[in-house]
């Protein structure tokens, strides 16, 4: 059944809450990892309507986001989408209003092809979850676990995925400290091979397990604090510097814990126990006038992520 149209759909960004880098692999030259993989409350959104008459093509409209509208990567999600289903509905427009800062390590351009894949499957009534995380799979690392948002255990290069119970939203806040410019993430990736920062395949798996062990009665995040060590951080800092900075920021707004998020530049501090965010937003005030404008945000599910009509 295919569902109507104009829809909507956030596109919740997320946070890496430990990420452990592994070699590269043979096969596609992506580097393996364990990494939690967290969605939250700051979302870009994105409505899918019919395109106006006279276009032709699927067309994507995301005002402030520089390059190609066809080289974005919902474009790509929605062309792969038709490609694969084989659905010859008439041209489309995509509308993103975005909210994730760009190339922040908050997965933004993930989460909006995660939301045009739903998107497409509820305008189509085609394909499932499966075939939706295979897609996303092909576009990135990030995307497959921002098919249906929650909290995932992702290993692989980000396409084994395990779902981890969700924690309590209102025992954790994130305060989020996004750069005013961006890290590209392969330059991220190439010079932690430089700093050779990867472990070995069994290092890994040990990290698996603990996390998982971790985080299996829904804790907001792992006790032991090495378990949300970053190994991509060194790599981000050499390139960008300003993000040591921001890390004492966290901790001194008094952030109990504070990583960086992804391959950066972005940092987070973490507030995981009662009113978190109502700490969280303590925190933001006592910032000030920083720029950019610190955001606070809680942890959100897949009913969050849910399609609506326009």
């Amino acid at each position: 059944m295919t569902g109507a149209l104009p829809a909507r759909v956030p596109a919740p960004a997320k946070v890496n809450l430990g990420l452990f880098l592994g070699p590269s692999r043979e096969q596609d030259g992506r580097h393996e990892l364990v990494t939690v993989m967290q969605s939250i409350s700051l979302a870009d959104e994105l409505t899918l309507e019919r395109a106006p008459a006279g276009v032709e093509h699927d067309e994507i409209v995301c005002p402030g986001v520089a390059g190609a509208p066809e080289e974005n990567l919902a474009a790509r999600a929605l062309a792969a989408f038709r490609a694969t289903t084989g659905w010859d509905a008439p041209p489309l427009r995509l509308n993103i209003v975005k909210r994730i800062p760009v190339a922040a390590g908050l997965g933004g351009g993930s989460a909006d092809a995660a939301g045009a894949l739903r998107l497409a499957r509820h305008a189509s009534g085609l394909g499932d979850e499966q075939l939706l995380r295979e897609l996303g799979a092909a576009l990135g690392a990030d995307v497959p676990a921002q098919i249906a948002p929650g909290r995932w255990l992702a290993g692989g290069a980000g396409e084994l995925l395990e779902a981890l119970p969700d924690p309590n939203p209102a025992s954790f806040g994130l305060l989020v400290l996004a750069a005013a410019g961006g890290l590209s993430t392969a330059a991220v990736y190439a010079e932690a091979d430089r700093l050779g920062l990867a472990r070995s395949a069994e290092t890994l798996e040990e990290r698996r397990h603990a996390l998982r062990r971790a985080l299996e009665l829904s804790a907001s995040v792992p006790a032991a604090r090495e378990l949300l060590e970053n190994d991509l951080a060194p790599a981000a800092i050499s390139l960008c510097p300003e993000i040591a900075a921001a890390l004492s920021q966290a901790r001194d707004a008094g952030a109990e814990i504070a990583l960086v998020s992804g391959s950066g530049p972005t940092v987070l501090g973490l507030f995981p126990h009662a009113n978190g965010l109502g700490r969280a937003e303590r925190a933001a005030a006592g910032l000030g006038d920083r720029a950019p404008v610190p955001i606070c945000a809680t942890p959100v599910d897949a009913a969050f992520a849910r399609v609506t009509s326009a």
